[in-house]
């Protein structure tokens, strides 16, 4: 027996279900990016204002390449469970917000037509940092010219993707797409449409066999769309949207609502992300397959400690750092979170500029030190390589994986060369850092001392010191 709408009531008493009507209305909010993250998070939200009996929450939720999980989740009838755990124990839900579902390669006019449909008032995106591209840009506004041509009102337009200042980059991308025919459709959007910043923070991992096995045991049903995550999570958006009503919503449902969105974006970015990063590279190249396992070494824990301590913290805005770096370190050891190492590395290229360089920046502007940040680009450039260090070769999925790994390829037989040609690359540092010859000394220095002695020695040198 499979999770769908017809077995959802034969689950266990312990299993929180959906007891709203799905069928009736039509959805309010068109997501796209249908991967586990906004499954787990967003979708949870607004399950919880469907269950509150506000209908309007309802998503279309919109697969940007990937058919076979719009698949699986149409013959679920858009169910799937998740399993929350943490240090209070472990639970199982199953949201009910996910009513429709479309993929963009295949049928990108179903897509158009939802973000002009009537009924909805929200579009929410997860695409990644390297999804923002023309294309999106394209399908978005094509959707609001139809709006706007149809006399509908405006909508909330609202990035959850890591990067900075995400509301007005995504509406910066949606101009730039515009022409001469689109003047009146941008002055539409100027005045009707919304594009609030905002961040989201909640660990979770890609689906595994064993989450699969777990659902399977914990439902006494089959689920092919089955989820892990934490029992945190923080969803901060900035208090502008089109309908000014929904803020209360947002904020009953737990959602902070704030006019500040950049220090928590920013913390988030630098701390939890920012470390993310750096354990995900040290685990790939020392053969450690999660996170937890990463954390579980007190020598990275340490480093991970005094990493958002002493180099990140004094640069950000966010009052509570110090609990929030506390609560990270304790949620990276979850050992319910199987978060790969590859996982996170993957598009390392993409988040590393969002993550490191502005602390950098920030303690060479106060004549600080900045050596854990120099180990970690020098076990960035170490993972260029390809190949832990067991000798089992790994994948860099990355857009710039071929230039990467030409470059890394050099480090064995010209080290100082290969990382001065990485660290020259002001797609991954800025504009600044390339010419700052202290940083590329300590980089070299570390990278040199990984070749030599491997990743563990030269980071319990570091948190030695």
């Amino acid at each position: 027996m499979t999770l769908s709408a017809a077995t959802l009531r034969a689950l266990p008493e312990s299993v929180h279900i959906p007891a709203y009507d799905r069928t009736t209305h039509a959805p309010g909010v068109v997501h796209l990016g249908l991967g586990a993250f906004h499954r787990a998070h967003q979708a949870m939200v607004f399950d919880q204002l469907l269950a509150g009996g506000d209908t309007r929450w309802g998503i279309h939720g919109v697969g940007m390449t990937r058919p076979d999980l719009v698949n699986q989740l149409q013959a679920q009838d858009g169910l799937y469970a998740v399993r929350i755990a943490d240090g209070q124990g472990v639970k199982w839900q199953v949201p009910g917000a996910l009513w429709r579902t479309s993929v963009t390669t295949t049928e990108r006019d179903a897509v158009v037509q939802a973000i002009a449909a009537p009924s909805t008032r929200w579009v929410t995106l997860t695409v990644t940092e390297k999804g923002y591209t023309p294309a999106l840009a394209q399908l978005l506004l094509d959707g609001l010219r139809l709006r706007q041509q149809a006399g509908l009102p405006g909508i909330t337009m609202a990035s959850c993707d890591n990067l900075q200042g995400n509301g007005q980059k995504l509406q910066a991308l949606v101009k730039a797409a515009a022409t001469a025919h689109d003047t009146e459709v941008i002055t539409w959007l100027d005045a009707h449409c919304a594009f609030p910043c905002s961040m989201v923070d909640r660990i979770v991992p890609a689906a595994t066999p064993e989450i699969m096995a777990a659902a399977q045991k914990a439902l006494g049903q089959t689920d092919n769309c089955a989820l892990s995550t934490e029992g945190f999570w923080e969803w901060v958006v900035e208090d502008r949207f089109a309908d000014p009503t929904d803020a209360a919503l947002l904020q009953s449902a737990g959602v902070r609502v704030t006019g500040d969105v950049h220090s928590y974006e920013e913390a988030k970015l630098r701390m939890l992300n920012g470390s993310h990063s750096a354990m995900a590279l040290m685990g790939a190249i020392t053969g450690r397959p999660y996170i937890a396992s990463c954390i579980g070494e007190p020598h990275i824990r340490e480093f991970v400690h005094r990493l958002m301590s002493r180099e990140v913290a004094p640069h950000l805005a966010r009052s509570d750092w110090a609990d929030y770096r506390d609560a990270l370190i304790a949620r990276f050891g979850n050992p319910y979170l199987k978060h790969s190492v590859h996982q996170i590395a993957t598009d390392s290229s993409q988040k590393i500029p969002q993550r490191w360089p502005p602390s950098v920046l920030g303690q060479i502007a106060q004549g600080a030190s900045f050596e854990h940040h120099a180990l970690a680009a020098a076990v960035f450039v170490r993972y260029t390589l390809g190949v832990d260090e067991q000798g089992q070769a790994y994948a860099l999925n990355d857009p710039q994986a071929e230039s990467l790994m030409a470059m890394g390829a050099a480090q064995r037989t010209a080290p100082e060369a290969c990382v001065r040609a990485l660290l020259a690359r002001d797609d991954l540092w800025g504009s600044a850092l390339p010419q700052h010859a202290a940083w590329i000394a300590r980089v070299t220095y570390w990278h040199q001392h990984i070749l030599q002695h491997g990743v563990g020695h030269a980071v319990q040198q570091l948190t030695k010191a």
